[in-house]
């Protein structure tokens, strides 16, 4: 504002004005002023209006922050959680394998178990003293021709 009052002192004095001139002048100056203050003012308000939605854009992106780590933290918790559920699955199911294979054991063992008592009952209803006593006497008869046999007869005190 100042250089503009300069120029138009030297322009004044390099160009000598009527006092109509000078008033005119003067006048468009006052108005020059006062159209720069209402400018200044203006623009003030315009900055003051920036700021303002500088805040609150700053203000919102500090709520969506803030919602954005809720978010996060709600995913992570998810995430938590169903890992937590996935751990019990798998665990869930190595005891049942383990359940399996510990009944196939137990079964195995009880139907072998089973199947030898069986097996020597039903060896001890057909062999009859009478027949054990007859192959008995087959094997000595054989062992006077078969030396091998003989000592095996012998080994075992059956001869």
């Amino acid at each position: 504002m100042k250089k503009i009052f300069i120029l138009f002192l030297l322009a004044g004095l390099c160009f000598p004005l009527t006092p109509n001139e000078e008033k005119q002048l003067l006048r468009d100056i006052a108005e020059i002023k006062a159209t720069l203050k209402m400018f200044m003012r203006e623009t003030d308000k315009r900055f003051e209006q920036i700021d303002k939605r500088f805040e609150q854009v700053d203000r919102r992106i500090d709520e969506l922050r803030q919602d954005m780590n809720a978010r996060f933290e709600q995913i992570e918790n998810d995430l938590n959680r169903l890992v937590q559920i996935m751990i019990g699955i798998f665990a869930g199911q190595f005891g049942l394998v383990a359940a399996v294979i510990a009944f196939a054991w137990w079964d195995r063992r009880t139907i072998i178990r089973e199947a030898k008592r069986q097996t020597i009952e039903e060896i001890e209803r057909e062999t009859k003293p009478e027949k054990f006593k007859k192959v008995l006497y087959a094997l000595r008869d054989k062992a006077k021709t078969d030396k091998e046999l003989e000592e095996i007869l012998k080994k075992y005190g059956l001869l």
